[in-house]
């Protein structure tokens, strides 16, 4: 069955690399600028939902509201424990967002930047990009903070990387 656009039967489906709006667009998903971008936007989308989720489990003291008052929520009305509740997901899966969008941008623009240095992709850049980022995010905490930091983002940067370059099991 040939479906209207869908080009001709038995045709390579797919887009056309000539296309100059194709061309347009693989340049621009090349670019550390986008790349840096989506990383933060992606970010902070993934970032905003597991704060909602982690603030919808986070109850695990009767004394949560956003007061200093010691009231329990449990004791306040049906509307203002649903408002209580509500404010403060938002309030979480923003603080998180933010987080999520900043240290995806911060991670994606360097190793971006090291691989355009380097003219290599391989596992490198991404280790060094982990060790900068981690470093980065640590730094208002002294050297040894930073060096941790470094330390932690290079190791995790490296298991992921070297999980994702593994070769696949075809069955």
């Amino acid at each position: 069955m040939n479906f209207p656009g869908a080009g001709t039967p038995g045709a390579n489906p797919g887009f056309n690399p000539n296309d100059p709006n194709v061309k347009w667009l693989t340049n621009a998903m090349e670019s550390c600028y986008a790349k840096t971008a989506m990383s933060g936007v992606a970010g902070f989308g993934l970032g905003g939902l597991f704060g909602m989720f982690m603030a919808s489990m986070a109850y695990d003291t009767p004394y949560h509201t956003a007061g200093a008052t010691n009231t329990p929520v449990s004791s306040l009305p049906w509307k203002q424990q649903l408002k209580v509740g509500f404010k403060d997901m938002g309030s979480r899966s923003w603080s998180t967002a933010k987080n999520f969008g900043m240290v995806g941008a911060l991670f994606s623009g360097i190793e971006c930047g090291i691989e355009g240095l380097r003219a290599k992709n391989d596992m490198g850049n991404g280790v060094a990009a982990g060790c900068l980022t981690g470093a980065i995010l640590a730094r208002n905490g002294g050297p040894q903070a930073a060096a941790v930091g470094c330390a932690g983002f290079a190791a995790f940067s490296a298991a992921i990387d070297a999980w994702m370059r593994m070769p696949k099991e075809e069955d």
